[in-house]
């Protein structure tokens, strides 16, 4: 790997290695800024005089988990890059908090089925049924090891961070077709990439989330469906703190072989102020949202997106590093 390719800020890895353009494919249009005009479910502002749903001129990214975090984020940069942003939110008084920043937005839970299939008739209310671009950034992180999750746990995980990101998708695909095509971005993880200690829960939904947007990037070409996989890495965001009350829901921990493994290693990581710095590793939310605009607005997509060193790190294990040197290294984070 050279090192060029080392360097981390959105690069892309697939067939052929190739690198996003930081030059929008079709500049949004001008005058994109400021609250949209169309009508939307749960007290979004209304209708301009004469205007129909739809006839609004700029690209619509829905994206899921916008709350906080890299979602909140991602919707912040795409809208100040002029798209026009439907920053859905599992919980409705989130997303009533999008909507008294101007956003559009409507409660999306990926765990509640009902809650998925009402999205299309929500975003037929607000656009007309445009998408442009489709994020699935929405999951959360079960902390413990394997031997301690429960049947039940692994299973609420999935519904998340699998199962009702494959739904949302197929409804997506549905809407693009008809338009002739679109963007979807599956949000991954370094973690999609190798195993780590602690994380078995969250490492399998993101495995099995690689495995379908590889088949699914396969199964849309000729349909004018593009599909990217972005890896963050390690960026600051609230996923570590969130997922504490999980760990104590689900995890015995106290009657746990393990019980002294976890309260010096996992219950100080969980308990600790927010994110610091990303480091050398890491990197900024900023550069996240560079990478993702990039990647939604290239003229040619990219399969992959790798935004941070320890990504393309994580990378190099899996593809060249013998087994027993790659799970030496791994077993030390």
């Amino acid at each position: 790997m050279t090192d060029a390719r080392r360097r981390a800020g959105g690069r892309t890895e697939g067939r052929g290695a190739q690198k996003v353009s930081g030059r929008p494919a079709e500049s949004p249009a001008d005058g994109a800024r400021g609250a949209s005009a169309a009508a939307a479910p749960h007290g979004a502002p209304g209708h301009e005089a004469g205007q129909e749903p739809g006839a609004d001129p700029r690209r619509v990214a829905l994206i899921t988990g916008c709350s906080s975090g890299l979602g909140l984020a991602a919707a912040r940069h795409l809208r100040a890059r002029g798209w026009r942003v439907i920053a859905t939110c599992r919980a409705e008084a989130d997303a009533r908090a999008r909507r008294d920043e101007g956003f559009e937005s409507f409660a999306l839970d990926y765990a509640d089925e009902a809650s998925v299939a009402r999205a299309p008739e929500a975003l037929r209310a607000l656009t007309g049924g445009r998408l442009d671009a489709l994020v699935n950034n929405g999951a959360f992180a079960l902390p413990g090891a394997v031997e301690d999750v429960p049947r039940a746990a692994l299973r609420e995980i999935f519904e998340t961070n699998l199962f009702g990101v494959h739904d949302l998708t197929r409804r997506a695909i549905a809407l693009m077709r008809a338009a002739g095509g679109g963007r979807i971005v599956n949000v991954s993880s370094v973690l999609g990439l190798v195993g780590a200690r602690h994380r078995g829960a969250y490492v399998a939904t993101k495995f099995a989330l690689e495995g379908l947007t590889e088949s699914l990037r396969l199964e849309m070409r000729g349909t004018g469906v593009h599909v990217t996989l972005i890896q963050p890495g390690p960026i600051p965001s609230m996923i570590r703190r969130k997922s504490a009350p999980r760990f104590e829901r689900w995890i015995d921990w106290r009657a746990s072989a393990r019980r002294a493994e976890y309260e010096a290693e996992l219950l100080p990581r969980l308990r600790a102020p927010e994110d610091g710095p990303p480091g050398f590793l890491g990197a900024s939310p900023e550069a996240y949202c560079r990478a993702l605009a990039r990647a939604l607005e290239a003229r040619r997509p990219p399969a992959r997106v790798l935004v941070t060193r320890a990504s393309w790190i994580a990378e190099g294990l899996r593809r060249a590093a013998p087994t027993r040197l790659r799970d030496a290294l791994l077993a030390r984070i």
